[in-house]
């Protein structure tokens, strides 16, 4: 049952107005009787005109409300009583009608902290969260449980906990964003660090290469004519090429992500690097390629025979066939998992012959040093003289430059961002690099 605070003011003026035709029928003085109640029906005048509103306890005002109207007409029958047979009220039942319209104002008090306490709720009390005591009280079976008196039973009450669901208080749980960004993984980059480094001003590349030399030298006798050795060369030529990419951005994002724009510029730096170490080894040499060392590094050719060759054999086999052509080779270049097969390569006894698990040095093979990169396949190698036997030479560094000026970028609130380098690659010995396939053929 709910009651509202309407209701309770029209009982209350009823009671009221029942008691005041009843007394005044009998010649009693209404007004100067409730004249220092003034502030009891000015709050139930008030009361009247606040509109309609759901209460939070209605049945204990109502109990409370419908007693005192029941001693209000009580106290009116009487006063109506004495005043018919005496002419006046005696002493006591006036301060009963004042201690009744006083427990009513007090009732009205009450009431408007009930009304104060809902507004503050912003809804119904009803739909508050009950407490676990609560929630067990009001289950149903317990009272029959109780009743039954029985030491045998069990009575379970499934209770409705508070959790991080966004129906319970999951929305009061912040978040705990934690600064920067996680970037991907970047490659090592290691084949220009095995050339040489140079710079140009031009274009294009070019350089004199010795083709041939006829060695005649010999002893001779006196006025005899001296032998004439020959030597013959080629004009070789490697052209400057541009490595570009670019990407665009809004001018909102990266004024709001300051963050943003250093790694954009990191990333367009990295995918040079990794394009222009793809290029430095393995450039075809067509059209606006480099032509890399691994393109023009001579095919392997074991100088000897040998039966049951391992990689460690062909490796080997490959730095002599270097040596042999006067360029002894400074490096050796696998791919990581060829680079760890061979590491793993163990003895008759399971000791592993060139790895030391606990050493933390520089990987040799050979007395070379070995460069493990993903740029080269798996499979294949290249040893060589890196630096006697090629060069880079840069016309422009990586750099990036950042514009509003391409395309239709400035209406639409765009920034382009453009990195770029020029560069080119001398190879002046190809046999000074010797390439092959790792696994011995069957």
């Amino acid at each position: 049952m709910k009651l509202t605070r309407k209701s309770f003011v029209l009982v209350g003026l009823a009671v009221l107005a029942m008691f005041s035709l009843g007394a005044q029928a009998a010649g009693v003085d209404v007004g100067a009787l409730l004249a220092p109640h003034a502030d009891v029906l000015a709050g139930l005048s008030m009361l009247a005109f606040a509109g309609e509103v759901t209460l939070t306890d209605p049945e204990a005002i109502a109990r409370e409300l419908k007693r005192i109207g029941d001693d209000v007409k009580s106290a009116g029958e009487k006063a109506l009583k004495e005043a018919g047979d005496a002419g006046k009220l005696s002493l006591e039942t006036k301060q009963q009608v004042d201690e009744l319209l006083v427990k009513q104002g007090e009732l009205q008090v009450q009431l408007q902290d009930a009304l104060q306490k809902f507004a503050r709720k912003g809804g119904d009390e009803g739909q508050r969260a009950k407490s676990l005591g609560e929630q067990v009280i009001e289950a149903e079976g317990l009272k029959e449980f109780v009743d039954s008196g029985s030491k045998n039973r069990r009575f379970s009450v499934s209770i409705k906990s508070i959790t991080s669901a966004a129906a319970s208080a999951g929305d009061g749980v912040a978040p705990d964003r934690r600064p920067g960004v996680q970037l991907l993984p970047q490659r090592r980059l290691t084949i220009r660090d095995l050339i040489s480094p140079g710079t140009t001003g031009s274009n294009l590349i070019q350089f004199l290469q010795e083709t041939g030399f006829t060695n005649n030298a010999a002893p001779t006798t006196e006025a005899t004519k001296k032998p004439q050795s020959s030597i013959t060369f080629d004009l070789k030529q490697a052209a400057v090429v541009k490595i570009p990419h670019f990407m665009k951005a809004s001018t909102e994002i990266l004024s709001d992500f300051a963050q943003l724009q250093s790694i954009i510029d990191v990333k367009l730096r990295y995918g040079l690097a990794l394009v222009e170490e793809a290029q430095l080894l393995k450039g075809s040499g067509a059209g606006n390629n480099l032509n890399g060392i691994y393109t023009q590094a001579t095919a392997y050719s074991a100088p000897i025979a040998l039966t049951g060759n391992t990689r460690i054999d062909v490796l080997r086999l490959a730095l002599l066939q270097a040596e042999l052509a006067e360029y002894p080779s400074t490096g050796i270049t696998l791919n990581p998992i060829d680079w760890a097969a061979i590491e793993l390569t163990k003895d008759s006894t399971g000791g592993y012959i060139f790895a030391n698990p606990q050493q933390t040095a520089q990987p040799m093979l050979w007395g070379r040093p070995v460069v493990p990169t993903q740029a080269m396949d798996v499979d294949t190698f290249l040893v060589g003289a890196f630096q006697l036997g090629a060069q880079v030479f840069d016309r422009q560094q990586a750099n990036v430059t950042i514009a509003t000026e391409n395309e239709d970028d400035f209406v639409n609130n765009l920034v382009t961002i453009l990195a770029e380098e020029r560069l080119a690659l001398a190879v002046y010995r190809p046999e000074a690099f010797v390439k092959g396939d790792l696994t011995p053929a069957a």
